[in-house]
């Protein structure tokens, strides 16, 4: 990029405002500075929440007419009937988020509160993955993005709507980044492993969005990260495998399928332990990844409002999304809380 500027190529300005989940101020500032000159192309060099933003710039370069961004405006946007042209986005993820590949973006509001915009015309015109890009990245950014692979893979296989076609999908994707994860802690700059990582998050979000999403782990896991300010990386490895338990009576059978592919090492003879069990055992060998809610500094008092919210503000789309519904805040709290080492 550097270069491009110095050889004259960009008219466009350069932004690096967009922060973790993309937090609002940031990403307004990044709409407006596109709106101002008018930006043909946007490209977007970076994690999940730097691919959401060049999708959320995007619809609002299409619908700008002068005036300041808002989340309001461009949530607007997206409910245009027809859509007009929204120019092209060009992708160079630096990490496993797999934001690059959907046609939804997230944003955070000034509330702490997930929000976002999604429209079929949003979906990125072209995505180049390089291994190299992320090299030098810190563990909790390159372990934490791979391991929402593994959550798109298991949300699809379990959610109430997903077919045989969509949970075939998610296994061979589960699969692949399992064995890319498993590579990238012995090397974590292995391009075969990187490459496990990102084909394997690629058919795990691909299963997921077709009819799927978002699962129950992605609904619960955006609005911890936004209330706290966890990377989703985290918390996937703080709830990932309590969420699993919580419904594995209604989902058993296809938790089992996600304990066979998360299973490389037993030759057929020992017991099959639970999905949860496997989860839990890959988080805890993750570099930089939050293991509990005491890594991310969150105590019991800070999850027991959580809850009432999540509760009493999305209980009933939880419930639909839910194999096994929550009856009350406090089911939920429990779900939160159950110790790791009890699943």
């Amino acid at each position: 990029v550097k270069t491009l500027k110095e050889m004259g190529f960009l008219a466009a300005p350069i932004n690096c405002d967009v922060s973790m989940g993309g937090a609002e101020d940031g990403l307004l500032k990044a709409c407006n500075e596109a709106a101002e000159v008018k930006a043909d192309c946007v490209l977007t060099i970076g994690g999940g929440a730097v691919q959401d933003a060049g999708k959320l710039v995007r619809l609002w370069l299409s619908a700008a007419d002068g005036e300041k961004a808002t989340v309001k405006g461009i949530q607007a946007a997206q409910n245009r009937d027809p859509m007009p042209p929204l120019p092209p986005q060009i992708c160079c993820p630096n990490s496993f988020a797999m934001a690059e590949l959907t046609h939804v973006a997230g944003l955070v509001t000034k509330d702490n509160v997930k929000s976002g915009a999604a429209h079929p015309s949003m979906m990125p015109t072209v995505v180049i993955f390089d291994t190299d890009l992320s090299r030098g990245l810190p563990d909790w950014v390159k372990f934490g993005t791979a391991l929402r692979g593994v959550e798109h893979a298991i949300g699809a296989i379990c959610h109430p709507k997903a077919t045989s076609d969509i949970r075939t999908r998610a296994l061979q994707g589960l699969v692949l980044v399992n064995k890319g994860l498993k590579g990238m802690v012995e090397n974590q700059d292995s391009e075969a492993a990187q490459v496990n990582c990102y084909l394997g998050g690629w058919m795990a979000i691909r299963a997921l969005n077709t009819g799927c999403y978002p699962s129950i782990a992605h609904l619960i896991q955006n609005h911890y990260s936004a209330r706290f300010n966890v990377h989703q990386g985290s918390c996937s490895g703080i709830l990932s495998a309590r969420i699993l338990e919580y419904h594995r009576q209604k989902s058993l059978l296809y938790q089992i399928t996600i304990a066979r592919a998360l299973d490389t090492g037993n030759d057929g003879d020992q017991p099959l332990p639970h999905a949860a069990t496997f989860v839990s055992d890959l988080v805890a060998t993750l570099p930089g990844v939050a293991k509990d809610h005491a890594d991310a500094n969150v105590d019991e008092e800070m999850l027991r409002e959580f809850a009432e919210y999540m509760y009493n503000q999305h209980g009933e789309k939880l419930n639909r999304l839910s194999p096994k519904p929550f009856c009350s805040a406090e089911d939920f709290l429990e779900m939160l809380t159950r110790p790791i080492a009890t699943l």
